[in-house]
């Protein structure tokens, strides 16, 4: 995997078959960014999720982000900012504006602390691609072939073949990568970790 998970108490409820959240601690060690993520835009995200005690829940998140920097969502993850201080949700957004920005809400509060143009040299700076199964039904068919928690979501183009990276804690406490193929949905454990 290109993100190295530690999981902290994240709590996931999927509703209605259709979402979970994308709650990860992760320490980036290099920035994989590109245009091989598939957009969550405002109009595929119709589920809820519970918070943890006062968390702001993914949805939340999302909202807030598009609130303020108003375009497709092509990453969410839950951190800690400045190691530890507080949790934070960290998201890439690719704008309206064709720009990629990266915005920080609060978790606790729901409220955006910052928002700027992602400028990094490594970043393809092309619109993301559409992927044939969105990530809700990739996470609701990781779920189904391992019950869990998920934790981290992602869509890697490994070679010119999309599939959705997905960590998913299971209720052993054991986390699990498993690969979601993002043309036929189908579940396999992830053996490449890169």
């Amino acid at each position: 995997m290109k993100r190295t998970i530690a999981l902290a108490a994240v709590a996931a409820v999927l509703v209605g078959g259709g979402i979970a959240t994308t709650a990860a601690f992760a320490h980036d060690d290099h920035d994989d960014r590109g245009p091989d993520r598939a957009p969550l835009s405002a109009d595929q995200h119709t589920g809820s999720t519970r918070s943890t005690g006062d968390r702001v829940t993914l949805d939340e998140a999302v909202a807030a982000a598009l609130k303020a920097v108003p375009g497709t969502v092509t990453e969410v993850e839950l951190d800690d900012d400045d190691h530890g201080a507080r949790l934070v949700w960290e998201l890439d957004v690719y704008g309206k504006d064709a720009v990629w920005h990266d915005v920080t809400v609060d978790a606790s509060s729901g409220k955006v602390l910052s928002t700027r143009d992602d400028d990094h040299d490594d970043r393809d700076r092309h619109a993301p691609r559409q992927a044939a199964v969105s990530w809700e039904p990739a996470v609701a068919a990781a779920l189904k072939a391992e019950p869990g928690t998920v934790t981290s979501v992602e869509l890697d183009d490994d070679h010119g073949h999309l599939s959705w990276e997905i960590d998913v804690t299971g209720g052993d406490g054991r986390d699990h990568e498993l690969r979601v193929d993002a043309e036929t949905a189908a579940v396999s454990v992830d053996r490449d970790d890169d």
